[in-house]
């Protein structure tokens, strides 16, 4: 599935728990996550967090925003068994 915001094309490369929402994703989404190759959307207390990911050769690329690392955020700063997904920018 593919999903555009802010005219750049993503694909949902995970969804877990039906967590996409586009609806709600497109009220969130902002420029902000415009430079990062991933956005992770995550959902607590009723409401959609997200956070921006990079591979190493971004620019933008940080230990903390390392996409090898997605599983390990999730499971220790998400909520337990949440629902969530991830968008890849094309």
């Amino acid at each position: 599935m593919q999903v555009v915001l802010n005219e750049i094309v993503y694909e949902v490369i995970e969804e877990y728990k039906n967590g996409f929402d586009e609806e709600t994703l497109k009220e969130r989404y902002t420029s902000y996550f415009e430079d990062y190759d991933y956005i992770l959307g995550d959902w607590a207390y009723g409401k959609l967090r997200l956070k921006g990911f990079c591979e190493k050769k971004s620019k933008l690329f940080k230990p903390i925003n390392d996409y090898a690392k997605v599983k390990e955020y999730i499971l220790e700063n998400c909520a337990y068994d949440c629902k969530y997904f991830i968008l890849k920018k094309k």
